[in-house]
């Protein structure tokens, strides 16, 4: 255990576990999205509105990063965890976009599976965060994520392989090939998060 002489700034806990509950929102935002494609405009709206969030508290986490003596822990976890967060919000806005504007209208099973996982992904993420500045009790949600993420790249194949099985037109497998990558980059991202935590654990441990 490290002994500082000088309190470090620990407003960075509380950042990182909205950033969390913003990221959850938005995941959550997404499933609803792929299981009723009506009002698609105003659906991608609210997901940017998280996505806008998101970038407003990886900013105040950078600002606060900039000028503070004395982090919680190393510099580098801490921009890299915040970072994390945000490509998740970007992927999920950028899942968003493409239902917008590739005009798909008939929900894909497997596609509702992926962002069912990703919801499930994100809640562990909240609950992981709110153990971080502890760094006790991790990791049952460290394993929880990595578990999900592997449920997610099984899902993945399933999905692929049912585009390519014929039973779609062209156009559409283009349309949703797009839209199941993105999500599997993000469901791939919400795991670089628990991955920072568990390096930051490490060492401090």
């Amino acid at each position: 255990m490290r002994i500082r002489l000088v309190p470090s700034d620990d407003r960075f806990f509380g950042l990182f576990t909205e950033g969390a509950r913003n990221m959850a929102e938005a995941a959550n935002l997404l499933r609803d999205f792929v299981g009723d494609l009506d009002d698609t405009a105003g659906r991608n709206a609210a997901i940017k509105t998280c996505e806008r969030n998101g970038d407003e508290l990886t900013r105040s986490i950078l600002q606060r990063l900039s000028s503070t003596f004395v982090t919680p822990f190393d510099r580098e976890d801490i921009h890299a965890l915040a970072e994390a967060i945000d490509d998740v919000l970007d992927e999920i806005h950028a899942v968003a976009d493409l239902l917008h504007l590739m005009g798909v209208r008939t929900p894909l099973p497997e596609v509702q599976e992926q962002t069912q996982i990703l919801v499930q992904m994100a809640e562990q993420t909240v609950s992981l965060m709110e153990r971080l500045e502890s760094m006790k009790g991790v990791q049952p949600f460290l394993d929880a994520i990595d578990a999900l993420e592997s449920e997610g790249d099984g899902i993945y194949r399933r999905t692929v392989s049912h585009l390519f099985s014929g039973e779609f037109d062209a156009l559409e497998v283009l349309r949703w090939k797009d839209i199941v990558n993105a999500i599997e980059q993000a469901l791939n991202t919400v795991e670089d998060i628990s991955d920072v935590v568990a390096s930051i654990v490490l060492k401090h441990a």
